[in-house]
Order: C-alpha cells, then structure tokens, then sequence
C-alpha cells in the first residue's frame, strides 16, 4: 500500500489520504453538527423533483457546506483520439469557467485516483497548469479527490482551496464522500436517459425515413412512366417531359427530407 509522498509533473504533491496522519488529526472550527444530515437531505430533495441538476446542486453544496474555493464532479471518457479523459460533468466556485472542459486521465491528480484506487489529498499544483484549460486561478493550497464506480461509469469528485493549507478535515472527506455516492446515481441516471433518448430518436427516424421511402416510390414510378411515354415521341412527347420535371421535382423534395432524417441519426 502506498504510504510515500508522490510529486507530479505538475508539481503537486499527492498523499493518501486515509493514510495521512496529519489530515486524520485536523480538525476545523466548531460547525453545525446537522449540516451533513442536511446537506443530504438537500440532495435527495432535488433529486427527487429535479434530476438533471444533481450533479450542480451536489458541487454547490461542496463549495458551500465544506467551505471550498471550487469544487466539481469529473467523468471518465474515451476522447476522439481514443484515449482516455475526464470530463468536468459539474463544476461550482472559482474554476466554474472550466466546465465541461477535458484533462487527459494521466494529469496529476486525478489519474492517480485510478492508478492507486485511493481518495487523494493534494497541494501545490502550480497555475501553469490551469493556464493550459484557461482558467485562472491561484496555486492549489488544499484539496481532496475521491474516485468513485458505477459499473462501467467511473469520475471523480473533487474539492480545492487556495486560502488555507488546512482547509478541509475528515468531517469534510465523509461528506464528500457521501455526495459521491450521489454522483454515482446521478450520473447513471444522466447516461441511462441520454441512451433511451437516443433510441427514441433512432426509432423515430427509421419511421421517418421508411414512410418517406414509400413516398418516395410514387414519383419515382410516375418518372419512370412519363419518361418512357417521351421517349416514344409524337405531339404528346412535350406534356410528358413536362410531366416528368414536376415528378423529379417531387422526388427531389422527399429525397432531401430522406437525407435530412439521415443526417439526424
């Protein structure tokens, strides 16, 4: 099990945090005894009337009740060069303006969630490094990192400081810890209704197109029709090519509503 201090590229150093004594011994000034119990509560309120803003409310309340700068819930991803990424699903507090932003998964510390399956406590990561997604920001002073699982979904949820080098004790962990758990839900939830939306429109759009195709069928025999009856000739050859424009352009029509339910898909 990792014990030592680990310091990334970015110059953060990164502890375990379960195995830090020093955090273990923290502890901030006297605070409502309630305000995880309510906090909870909170969430499960919203969840109830209103999922799709879980995950905001669930920063919200990181900032507020655990007096961080910034706080925020990354997802796992595969990005389009198929390498693996977290994407910041909710962000609240200074770094709002990063918000479904991207890092790569090696980018210290959250991929060292991953690499050692551990809850990280962090500090000193230089601004250089929030440069290069612009936002602007002071050095990390405190911060923790907690991975979480849902089967195939994984992320992060995140607190920082920059005021304090304690900022945050183990009252703070716990309840983050427990907001992760509703991170986890929520973001199923989240992925579970953006699939069914998906097969939803899929299916619409093969309705869609299979009636315009046998639409489709009608002008096109028409065209096939008047453009034999021309090319036979005699005094009727013209009110047939003429015929024949008025199909194709019929047909053109449906056509273009076929690619447009196609370029949907």
């Amino acid at each position: 099990m990792r014990t030592e201090v680990e310091i990334s590229e970015s110059g953060t150093e990164l502890h375990d945090l379960l195995l830090n004594g020093a955090f273990q011994e923290r502890k901030k000034e006297e605070r409502d005894p309630k305000r995880g119990t309510d906090a909870l509560r909170r969430m499960a309120r919203v969840f109830a009337d209103n999922p799709n803003v879980v995950l905001q409310e669930l920063v919200n309340i990181a900032v507020e009740v655990c007096g961080a700068d910034s706080a925020g819930v990354s997802l796992q991803e595969e990005g389009r060069d198929g390498k693996l990424q977290f994407r910041w699903a909710a962000v609240a507090g200074s770094f709002m303006q990063g918000a479904d932003g991207t890092t790569p998964q090696a980018f210290r510390p959250g991929g060292a969630c991953f690499d050692h399956g551990r809850v990280q406590l962090h500090r000193g990561m230089k601004k250089r490094f929030f440069d290069r997604y612009g936002i602007a920001t002071e050095p990390i002073t405190d911060g923790i990192l907690i991975p979480w699982t849902n089967g195939s979904l994984r992320g992060t949820i995140w607190a920082v400081a920059y005021h304090s080098q304690e900022a945050f004790d183990f009252d703070d962990y716990e309840l983050l810890r427990s907001l992760a758990d509703f991170a986890t839900i929520a973001i199923k939830h989240r992925c579970e209704e953006q699939a069914l939306r998906r097969q939803a429109t899929e299916v619409a759009a093969a309705t869609t197109a299979n009636e315009l195709a046998h639409q489709i069928n009608n002008p096109l025999q028409r065209l096939t029709n008047t453009i034999y009856l021309a090319r036979q000739g005699g005094e009727e050859a013209q009110g047939y090519l003429k015929q024949a424009c008025h199909d194709l352009a019929d047909l053109s029509e449906l056509v273009g509503k076929l690619l447009d339910v196609k370029s949907r898909e």
